[in-house]
């Protein structure tokens, strides 16, 4: 029962964001009334699909480059050579969360000029944090018992990493992964504002026009497509960490 009514959420979450991306005119009736002076219901300058496209070509670029650093840092930070390392680090990490990314944007259009640009930058940033601290407590976490094993077995630094602490690290760097990108989903949409494709233009269209409707179908999107796009990535991972205890087994 508890799977059968998951799915059906899932279903009908699905089938509500394929609705607002590609017939957002069926449901006209419910956005009329939210706005005022004959003004439109439903957002026409540009395709939907096709802003929620750039708008997620902004969060996966990001992701990937935050990941890759963030995964690469946790991991040497952890080692011997690099642990005097971790609070700078950590530190560094930390100061891109917490540093705002209107700040960002703002400091990198004069260096890089409107568009993806700055946005990518400040969503790299801001997704530093979730991935690396998973990544240092993922990889923390494992067994001395395990490693002790691992070196019974005659494995060298680089295959006890690769063969053992980052398989049982996994569950955990991808719980990061899956926070910031949900992180980024909505923290994207700022990027409409430096002329960055994605659904922050719905949403600011509807601030400067005061039309909730159009406020509403960008929000709605980009909420969708968090819920979404985190329950996805929530399955992967527990396929994966599925298929790691087996091969453990």
């Amino acid at each position: 029962m508890k799977h059968l009514v998951a799915n059906l959420f899932r279903l009908a979450a699905l089938a509500l964001l394929l609705i607002l991306l590609f017939r957002t005119e069926w449901l006209s009736f419910l956005l009329t009334p939210l706005t005022s002076n004959n003004a439109p219901a439903v957002y026409t300058q540009n395709s939907l699909a096709s802003l929620a496209l750039g708008h997620l070509q902004l969060v996966i670029g990001s992701i990937v480059c935050s990941a890759v650093l963030a995964v690469v840092g946790g991991i040497f930070v952890t080692r011997q050579s690099g642990a005097d390392f971790l609070p700078l680090s950590r530190a560094i990490a930390n100061a891109g969360q917490t540093f705002p990314p209107v700040a960002v944007l703002a400091l990198a259009v004069p260096a890089t000029g409107f568009g993806a640009m700055p946005t990518l930058i400040a969503l790299f940033l801001y997704g530093l944090l979730p991935i690396f601290e998973n990544t240092v407590a993922g990889l923390k976490q494992v067994s001395p018992q395990v490693l002790d094993a691992a070196d019974g077995m005659g494995m060298n630094g680089t295959q006890r990493l690769f063969r053992v602490e980052l398989p049982l690290a996994l569950p955990l760097i991808l719980e990061g992964l899956k926070v910031a990108t949900v992180i980024n989903i909505g923290t994207a949409t700022i990027g409409s504002t430096v002329a960055a494709k994605g659904l922050g233009e719905v949403i600011i269209a509807g601030l400067i026009s005061d039309n909730t409707a159009f406020i509403l179908q960008g929000g709605l999107i980009v909420g969708l497509m968090a819920v979404l796009i985190y329950d996805a990535m929530g399955l992967v991972e527990a396929a994966i960490t599925r298929r790691i205890g087996l091969r453990a087994a």
